[in-house]
């Protein structure tokens, strides 16, 4: 009788390739699935036979758009935790720490997710900064040759998103831009992942003629069309799954190119729904068939990726699988990663330590009332401002002008509707600070600061008081990054992030437990918002529409360039 490493007996697996459940026994052999027994007529011998009794087995989910640092979380912890929910896979764009550290911060993060449970790819970080350096200030920069030293390294997948998207339908002779070319010279099918919101006719085709022919950003029904019909592969996150995208979807078959995506999660989100699970999930719910689902969570994304070793249960495919308590709600029993329980693994006995430096990479003086003073360009009077408008439901700012009294050439925002913006760059370069308002769905009285800021990370603080605005600028410094909420000079909430000041080494249960202090802070303090973390972290996001601000100051995003405060 052969002889196999495990031998499964009376399982009911989803068969990608007909895209249903079918009984059979299966056995595994060095990591890889060895015989898929349909008739169920063939024994082994194994040191480990489980009989299933007809529970369901599905492939293990990938997830090819995600960033570890929007959790919050260090590789460890967060791959052992979503690998606990069935996430086998993932490609990770650290464009966020390469932000904080140019390319030392992608092989810091390469080196702590070694001793992973799951597999960790890369995509080249493109957009580093993500717009340009007029725009915003960075502590790493990657251009033309860094791409081409992070193309050589191990477990590299893609190209990661191309945030610039304005920028590279009009000038070719941009970093990414030349690299994009040097990389399909070398391999055509080489994958270069897009970022793309509001793009369509003329400038969509511009995009997708340079070879960037993914995209995972929010869109209206009229974006998602144009951006099937032009042969481009879309990767659905949560805010995506909407009623009217998920039936054209389904209405015109679009399966193969369509895969499920996380690109940011929160640590208490992920803490409390799940990861690329809680996607899937939520997708069924409204809609998606079940098995179209569980597809496009493992098979469209694995081929995308050009990962052909996984993403079904075959033999010779890496045998990676979930074993489900219940199929109706992918409630997971166990997952198995090369044919190993993942529970058995133990991997956060294999820490890393980062660098001393990624401990210490807030370089700011202790910030004063005398930072908050905003001149006008007029002693007495008003003054006519832009602000940005935060929306519930989505990440994008819009524009409202504003007007505010002017007291002995200080603008007086205090004790209005109106909070004041400020963003200090915080890498020790040049110093400067960035000043705008905000009003909308966002804080209506306290102050927020954080240095998890996409893209560029430095210091924002944003409130309706100078005194509680200078206490949490000033601990921020001082536990080297986080994000603290607070009101009338007292702390509410506060998550220290000291690895680059956009990460945690505590555990996803710990920082889970600290986010949430700083969520319900916010929502205290009037946000009215579905994910206010994310929102105030995308404040300074120059590549999502359309309002923004950097420590250079207002970004006009459709623009792609600075636009002057006053009116």
């Amino acid at each position: 009788m052969e002889r196999v490493d495990l031998f499964i007996k009376n399982a009911r697996i989803f068969n990608v390739y007909f895209k249903k459940f079918m009984d059979c026994h299966f056995s595994i052999r060095k990591g890889k699935f060895y015989y898929i027994d349909y008739k169920k007529e063939t024994e082994f011998e194994s040191d480990n036979i489980i009989d299933l009794k007809g529970k369901t087995v599905i492939p293990g989910f990938i997830d090819i758009h995600m960033h570890i640092e929007s959790s919050m979380l260090t590789p460890l912890p967060f791959c052992e935790y979503i690998g606990s929910k069935g996430i086998t896979t993932i490609v990770a764009e650290p464009h966020e720490i390469a932000n904080v550290a140019g390319v030392e911060g992608v092989e810091e993060m390469i080196l702590a997710g070694e001793a992973s449970p799951i597999d960790v790819y890369y995509g080249i970080p493109s957009s580093v900064p993500s717009t340009h350096e007029d725009l915003e200030t960075t502590g790493g920069i990657i251009g033309f040759e860094e791409m081409k030293e992070l193309a050589k390294m191990k477990n590299i997948a893609c190209v990661g998103e191309v945030m610039n998207y304005r920028g590279v339908i009009r000038d070719n002779n941009l970093e990414i831009t030349k690299f994009i070319e040097y990389i399909k010279e070398k391999d055509p099918s080489y994958i270069v992942e897009g970022h793309c919101p509001l793009l369509l006719d003329l400038d969509l085709a511009k995009f997708l003629y340079l070879g960037i022919n993914g995209d995972h950003t929010e869109h209206s029904l009229e974006e998602i069309k144009q951006r099937y019909e032009n042969g481009m592969f879309v990767e659905i996150q949560e805010k995506m799954l909407r009623k009217e995208i998920i039936d054209f979807i389904v209405e015109q078959n679009l399966y193969e190119h369509t895969a499920f995506v996380t690109d940011d999660v929160m640590v208490d989100d992920l803490w409390a729904k799940g990861h690329l699970d809680h996607v899937v999930r939520k997708a069924i719910d409204m809609g998606f068939p079940l098995e179209e689902a569980i597809y496009c969570a493992s098979y469209t994304p694995a081929n995308r990726m050009n990962l052909r070793d996984r993403g079904a249960i075959a033999p010779g495919k890496i045998a990676d699988f979930i074993v489900l308590e219940e199929l109706e709600y992918l409630k997971v029993q166990d997952v198995y990663k090369k044919g190993v329980k993942i529970s058995q693994m133990n991997s956060l006995k294999k820490e890393y330590q980062f660098k001393e430096k990624f401990y210490h990479s807030i370089h700011l003086n202790k910030i004063t009332e005398e930072d908050f003073k905003f001149k006008a360009p007029m002693e007495e009077g008003e003054v006519s401002l832009r602000a940005m408008v935060v929306q519930d439901g989505s990440t994008q700012l819009k524009e409202e002008i504003i007007t505010l009294p002017v007291e002995k050439g200080i603008v007086k925002w205090e004790n209005t509707k109106y909070l004041l913006a400020t963003v200090f760059e915080r890498y020790g370069k040049e110093g400067s600070v960035g000043y705008g308002f905000v009003t909308g769905d966002g804080l209506k009285r306290g102050a927020v600061a954080s240095t998890w800021v996409h893209d560029h990370h430095n210091l924002l603080v944003v409130g309706s008081d100078v005194k509680t605005m200078v206490l949490l600028a000033n601990q921020i410094i001082e536990q080297q990054g986080g994000m603290i909420v607070g009101e009338e000079g007292k702390i509410i909430g506060n998550l220290p992030l000291p690895i680059g000041g956009i990460m945690s080494e505590d555990s996803v249960e710990e920082v889970a437990s600290r986010l949430k202090e700083v969520r319900d802070g916010l929502l205290h303090l009037g946000y009215q918002h579905y994910n206010p973390i994310m929102s105030v972290g995308t404040y300074g996001l120059v590549v999502s529409p359309f309002l923004k601000i950097t420590n250079k100051g207002l970004v006009d995003v459709q623009k792609g360039e600075l636009v002057d405060l006053f009116v």
